[in-house]
């Protein structure tokens, strides 16, 4: 067996400890290491030695800090974001919400304004930016950390004269109305279980919301009616089992509520529109 393929497979087994992914970890980690892409790495590797800072990397990861933070970056759609301690690392469970607003968009021009409320590195409105090239936005968010990174993060991507940055609490101040809100806010009860690494690692402000995880519901509720342009659409990421408290939350003043399932199956986001 090649040195390359050799260390993988005992990456990966020292791994499968505190990760449910151990084998995308330890190829994502040695292509990293080597400075190829992970696509290469798989269907043409290098038959060379295994860098040291491979294993450097595997024992940070074996310690439960997010395969992200180590490697910098983080795929998500069709982008890629730099990302690091202090910011929420993005997720996979997230992309409803692009898929959502895709299909309510499809047949028309798309949406013109986009906001994304608690934009962490951007990751929604980015997206989205990628999907619309004519659009423009605003992300929002609480941490000038994040911010910082939103801000590289669309400069990298190109798109730094279509969005702007401000940093507030949700929509405190916003009077304009947008064709597509975006928001992954802070779902997780405090005293929940979590992941190997997330409470040590990742930001509370961007998990928890309170004793039933709904705080930043009960902000969004009246707030979301006022942004929402008509024939507008807002996708708000929940709990898998949070769809009926959120629902009796943002489903008011005129807008309905349907619930849109993951790529696993299970609620992930409400998808609000005007009656």
């Amino acid at each position: 067996m090649k040195p390359i393929a050799r260390a993988l497979a005992d990456a990966a087994r020292q791994l499968e400890v505190n990760s449910d992914t151990a084998r995308l970890d330890s190829e994502l980690l040695m292509a990293e290491a080597l400075h190829i892409d992970r696509d290469r790495l798989i269907l043409a590797p290098p038959d060379r030695q295994v860098p040291k800072r491979f294993w450097d990397m595997v024992e940070r990861r074996k310690s439960g800090e997010p395969v992200a933070y180590i490697t910098g970056r983080r795929a998500f759609w069709n982008i890629e974001l730099h990302v690091g301690p202090g910011v929420l690392v993005p997720r996979p469970d997230s992309e409803v919400l692009i898929a959502s607003a895709i299909e309510h968009f499809d047949g028309t021009d798309g949406p013109a304004r986009i906001l994304d409320l608690g934009t962490g590195p951007g990751t929604l409105l980015l997206a989205a930016l990628d999907v619309w090239p004519e659009a423009s936005g605003v992300g929002i968010d609480v941490s000038r950390h994040a911010l910082s990174y939103a801000s590289a993060n669309a400069r990298r991507l190109g798109f730094e004269g279509r969005v702007q940055w401000k940093l507030g609490n949700w929509a405190e101040g916003i009077r304009e109305k947008f064709d597509l809100i975006l928001c992954n806010p802070p779902y997780v009860a405090e005293g929940a279980e979590l992941g190997p690494g997330v409470r040590e690692y990742e930001p509370d402000e961007a998990l928890f919301a309170g004793k039933e995880g709904l705080d930043a519901y009960r902000v969004l509720g009246p707030e979301l009616p006022k942004l929402l342009q008509k024939g507008g659409l807002a996708a708000v990421e929940i709990g898998h089992d949070q769809a009926k408290p959120v629902t009796k939350l943002l489903a008011r003043d005129g807008l309905q509520c349907r619930v849109a399932q993951d790529f696993a199956g299970r609620d992930r986001a409400l998808l609000l529109t005007w009656i």
